[in-house]
C-alpha cells in the first residue's frame, strides 16, 4: 500500500518536471464559467433474463424496465498558473415496470419489502486543480482504468470516492493514477460509502490504489501499463499492446493484446491467488465489414477476479477480449475462443445503423486445485464448459432535432455445465436475455 501511495506522489512530481508537451491546457484556459459544460442524458432500459433450467424453488425470470435521467456538469478552470474548478452530477431513476419476483436486474435498488423502489436519486461532486496539463481531482469520480473502473452497464455510471491524477505533460503519454476508499453502484444502490469488493468473492477492502498510463508510439501503435493494489486482497498488473496495420482507406488489420497478472497481498483475505489471464484479438476490416477472432486464457487455479460495485453489479475493471454481455470467460484454467462479425450500414446508404454477432466458447475450467482455505474452495468443478451467443442491432439518429438519439437491441444466450459452479446466475446453467436500451444525450452548455 505504501509503495502505491509513494508512486502517486512520484508521478505528480515527474509530471511537473518532465519534457513538456507542445501546448499547455491551463495556459489556454478561458475561465471557470467560460469553459464549463452541462449534459443531460436520458436512458431508457428494459431488461429481460430467462433462467431456462431453474426449478420452482429458484427465481426463473428477471424483468424490469426503468428510465434514468442524469445531469453532468463540468466547470472550466480559473485562469493563472494553478487553475481550480468543480464537477457535479445528479441522477434520477424511475421504475416503469418491476415485480417482487422479477427483481435483480441491477436497474433498480430493492427495498426492505423485497420490491424495487419506485424512484431513487443521488448527487455527487468533485473539486479539481490543474497545472499545465496535469489535473488532480478529489470527490465522486468515474475512473476508467483497466484495473479500476466503475460499471457503466446499467442506468448510470458508478462512482468512486477518492483522488485521481491525470497527466499528459509528455506528448503521446497519458498518465492515470488513483487512490479510492469507496464505490457507489450507479443503479442498484444509492449508498455512496459502498465497499470496494471483488466481483466473485464479494470480499471487501478498505482501499484501492493504481498507477499507469498509455503511450502512443505513433498513430498505429500504442502500449499501456498499469499496476494496482486492492488492500489485503491482491496486487494486479496489466499490459496492453494495440497495433493497427492500414492497407488502404477501407482495409486494415488490427491486433490487440491484453494481459493481467494477479497475486494475493497483505492479509490475503480471498486466500492464495496467483494467476495470469491474457487475450489476443485479431480484427480485419474491409469496407462495411469487420471480422474478429480472439483467444483468451486464464493460467491459474482461481478465476480471474476484478473490482466490483458494493457487492452489486460488476465493475468494468476487465479489458479481456472475451468479457462480453453475460460471461467473462474467466474461470480457472479456462481457454476460450471468439468469432465476431460487425456490419456498418453506412456503406450501404443507412448511416447510423450497425449490426454485430459473436459466438464464444470456453472449456477446461478446473477449480478443484484452488486454495482449500480461500474464497474459491469447492466453488468450481474440474471440467467446466460454457458458450455464449450475442446479437446486437443499433441505430443512431444522424441529424435533425433528435440527433444522437440511439436505439440498441441486445440478445444473449448462455449455456454451461454444472462444473461452472458460481459462474451461473441464480443457480442457472442456461439463460437467455434481451436488453432494449434507448439513449438521448443533450448538450445544454
Amino acid at each position: 500500500m505504501q509503495v502505491m501511495k509513494w508512486s502517486l506522489i512520484a508521478l505528480a512530481v515527474t509530471a511537473g518536471t518532465s519534457q513538456m508537451a507542445a501546448a499547455s491546457q491551463q495556459s489556454d484556459s478561458k475561465g471557470l464559467v467560460e469553459d464549463s459544460s452541462l449534459t443531460l442524458h436520458n436512458k431508457n432500459y428494459a431488461f429481460y433474463r430467462d433462467f431456462r433450467n431453474n426449478d420452482s424453488s429458484r427465481q426463473n425470470y428477471r424483468k424490469e424496465w426503468a428510465h434514468g435521467i442524469s445531469a453532468m456538469f463540468e466547470s472550466g478552470f480559473t485562469q493563472g498558473t494553478v487553475g481550480v474548478g468543480v464537477d457535479a452530477h445528479g441522477m434520477l431513476g424511475l421504475k416503469l415496470d418491476s415485480g417482487r419476483g422479477t427483481t435483480g436486474t441491477g436497474l433498480l435498488p430493492i427495498g426492505d419489502d423485497g420490491r424495487a423502489q419506485d424512484d431513487y436519486s443521488y448527487a455527487g461532486g468533485a473539486v479539481k486543480a490543474r497545472v499545465s496539463n496535469t489535473v488532480l481531482k478529489y470527490g465522486d469520480l468515474i475512473p476508467t482504468s483497466p484495473v479500476f473502473a466503475t460499471g457503466t452497464a446499467r442506468l448510470f455510471p458508478g462512482t468512486a470516492t477518492g483522488f485521481q491524477l491525470l497527466s499528459s505533460e509528455i506528448e503521446g503519454l497519458n498518465i492515470d493514477a488513483g487512490h479510492f476508499t469507496s464505490i457507489r453502484d450507479g443503479s442498484a444502490s444509492t449508498n455512496r460509502n459502498g465497499e470496494i469488493t471483488t466481483t466473485y468473492t464479494g470480499i471487501a477492502s478498505d482501499s484501492a490504489d493504481y498507477v499507469g498510463g498509455t503511450y502512443s508510439i505513433n498513430d498505429n501503435l500504442s502500449v499501456t501499463l498499469y499496476g494496482a493494489e486492492l488492500e489485503d486482497i491482491w496486487r494486479q498488473y496489466y499490459a496492453n499492446t494495440n497495433y493497427n496495420i492500414p492497407f488502404s482507406d477501407t482495409q486494415a488489420l488490427n491486433f490487440d493484446f491484453n494481459i493481467y497478472r494477479t497475486l494475493d497481498e497483505g492479509q490475503a483475505l480471498a486466500g492464495e491467488i496467483e494467476n495470469t489471464a491474457f487475450s489476443l484479438a485479431a480484427a480485419y476490416s474491409i469496407g462495411a465489414h469487420k471480422f474478429t477472432l480472439t483467444h483468451q486464457r486464464v493460467n491459474g487455479d482461481e478465476p480471474f477476479d476484478y473490482i466490483s460495485m458494493d457487492g452489486q453489479n460488476a465493475g468494468d475493471s476487465i479489458y479481456l477480449a472475451n468479457s462480453v454481455q453475460y460471461s467473462d470467460f474467466n474461470g480457472p484454467n479456462e481457454k476460450s475462443f471468439q468469432a465476431r462479425y460487425d456490419l456498418n450500414m453506412a456503406e450501404y446508404g443507412v448511416p447510423g445503423l450497425s449490426f454485430m454477432a459473436r459466438y464464444i466458447t470456453g472449456s477446461d475450467v478446473d477449480g478443484t486445485k484452488a486454495d482449500p482455505n480461500g474464497a474459491f474452495a469447492g466453488a468450481i468443478g474440474e471440467d467446466g464448459k460454457e458458450w455464449e451467443r450475442d446479437i446486437e442491432a443499433k441505430y443512431v439518429v444522424q441529424e435533425g432535432a433528435a440527433k444522437d438519439l440511439s436505439f440498441r437491441l441486445r440478445h444473449a444466450s448462455w449455456r454451461a455445465n454444472s462444473d461452472m459452479g458460481f459462474f451461473g446466475s441464480a443457480g442457472a446453467t442456461a439463460l437467455d436475455e434481451v436488453r432494449l436500451i434507448t439513449e438521448y444525450p443533450l448538450d445544454i452548455l
